[in-house]
């Protein structure tokens, strides 16, 4: 039960589907965002314990040793190869089975 709607006795919950599938208009939004098959990643964020997408500016992904610095919006951080995931394309966003993910990657399971 969403907790915006309050329950009547006698009447039926109200369907959630709308809750948990993601609407059409909501899949063309994310499909239409840019993509860089090499640029585009995942950083933590430690604000929130979750991930920021970004464009890697500088640093090698296949070296997991070495430090790439990641541009997120206006902010500029430095991480280790190893900490930074790759995007799937935006064809695979809200996508219903991980099967069909090119990276999987803790930030691509729990983005999607």
């Amino acid at each position: 039960m969403p907790g915006h709607i309050k329950l009547v006795k006698g009447q039926a919950d109200p369907d959630p589907t709308e809750f948990l599938l993601p609407s059409i208009d909501m899949k063309r939004a994310d499909q239409q965002k840019p993509y860089d098959s090499k640029k585009s990643v995942w950083v933590a964020d430690p604000k929130t314990g979750g991930y920021r997408e970004g464009l890697i500016e500088s640093g090698d992904l296949e070296d997991p040793a070495s430090k790439c610095v990641v541009a997120v919006g206006h902010e500029k951080f430095t991480h280790k190869a190893a900490e930074v995931g790759k995007v799937n394309p935006p064809k695979f966003e809200k996508c219903e089975d991980m099967v069909n993910l090119t990276f999987l990657n803790d930030a691509s399971v729990f983005g999607t």
